[in-house]
């Protein structure tokens, strides 16, 4: 009997798709909601899953996280790695954090660790062990637009990560799948729920730094020299003695609660000195400004700089603001601001986006008028 077209279309197709499904993706398993089902709809998309969860940081050495996704593994029959991160964390992250604290700025920790870190680590051992693919269960998407893989915001505005994520190069973007991208959170939990995986459909979400959740400063308090914080004068715009406070590294710019001092009108944390120990206080009018200075610039492709329309957010919650960017030497960058912003923290975040699609980013130096 004579074989058509047809059917060789067909076979053709039938091994072409055992090719991808059998395909092999390394999945960073935390132990909670989002990578558990992450592992799950990569298992059920017919890929060859290899958990790995990265032992970061023990609070009060608790290691339910590395049981709870060892567990999960064994149940969906995938095979699971625990990886001894804890040197590296503690030398790329916590140093990190701490010191930029101690320069009176306020750091991101979580983008350092997703740009500088988390990524690159299953990057480097999937590369080494010939694994295809890399995953996680973060909130955000990616598209290919003339020739780059670029992050989009994930399709939940409550869980969207895409802020964190602008540091990413091609060689990462070009292996991530990444399977929540296109999920709400609810549509998360009831799909676990479905597979029969109650314990992680009802996992409280964690918040806030992994290492530090709710309140930094008692982390400080442990982490550093108690002569290095210790009580200074708070100062209005003028150089004026308005009060004290506690230390300057347990304020950020833009502050307003917690400061310990009253007036008939809102005050603010404006500029942080770490040399001065001096936190000077500002009405809201005087937080605004116009432009702003980075370092570590990143950009997917410099040419989307001059040729798309561009907004940036220099907070993962605060609202996104038009601008321009001229780079400057150095990996530097100088944004002017469309209209002018208020509480610009130098060592925060500044992440540029053309629509949801994230063009690239930088670390907050300082800011002008």
């Amino acid at each position: 009997m004579e074989i058509g077209n047809g059917f060789h279309a067909f076979f053709y197709s039938f091994v072409c798709a055992k090719q991808i499904y059998m395909k092999k993706v390394l999945l960073g398993m935390s132990g909670g909601t989002d990578s558990s089902v992450a592992a799950m709809i990569l298992k059920e998309s017919g890929y060859e899953v290899i958990g790995i969860t990265f032992r970061f940081y023990d609070r009060e050495e608790n290691t339910r996280h590395l049981e709870d996704a060892r567990e999960l593994a064994d149940r969906l029959g995938i095979e699971h790695r625990v990886y001894d991160a804890r040197d590296l964390f503690k030398d790329k992250i916590l140093s990190y954090f701490i010191s930029e604290y101690m320069s009176g700025k306020t750091p991101v920790p979580c983008v350092i660790c997703n740009n500088e870190l988390k990524w690159k680590l299953l990057c480097d051992i999937a590369e080494i062990e010939g694994i295809d693919y890399i995953s996680t269960g973060h909130y955000v998407q990616k598209v290919w637009v003339d020739g780059k893989y670029y992050i989009t915001q994930g399709k939940d505005p409550d869980k969207d990560q895409s802020f964190f994520m602008w540091g990413l190069g091609q060689r990462i973007l070009s292996r991530m799948l990444l399977p929540l991208g296109d999920l709400h959170k609810s549509e998360v939990r009831e799909y676990a729920r479905k597979q029969g995986f109650l314990k992680a459909a009802d996992k409280k979400d964690s918040l806030g730094v992994c290492f530090c959740p709710g309140d930094y400063r008692p982390f400080l308090r442990e982490h550093v020299d108690p002569s290095l914080i210790k009580p200074g004068y708070f100062k209005d715009t003028k150089g004026n003695i308005l009060g004290k406070h506690a230390g300057f590294p347990f304020y950020t710019v833009g502050q307003r609660r917690g400061l310990g001092i009253n007036f008939q009108y809102a005050v603010f944390v404006k500029e942080i000195d770490a040399d001065t120990n001096t936190v000077t206080l500002s009405k809201l009018e005087d937080m605004y400004h116009q432009t702003m200075y980075l370092k570590d610039v990143h950009f997917i492709d410099p040419e989307d700089i001059d040729t798309l329309p561009l907004t940036c957010k220099i907070r993962y919650r605060k609202q996104e603001n038009g601008c321009t960017i001229e780079l400057t030497e150095n990996n530097c960058a100088t944004i002017r601001f469309d209209e002018p912003v208020n509480s610009i923290a130098p060592g925060q975040s500044a992440v540029f986006y053309c629509g949801d699609r994230v063009i690239g980013g930088g670390i907050i130096v300082s800011a002008a008028d």
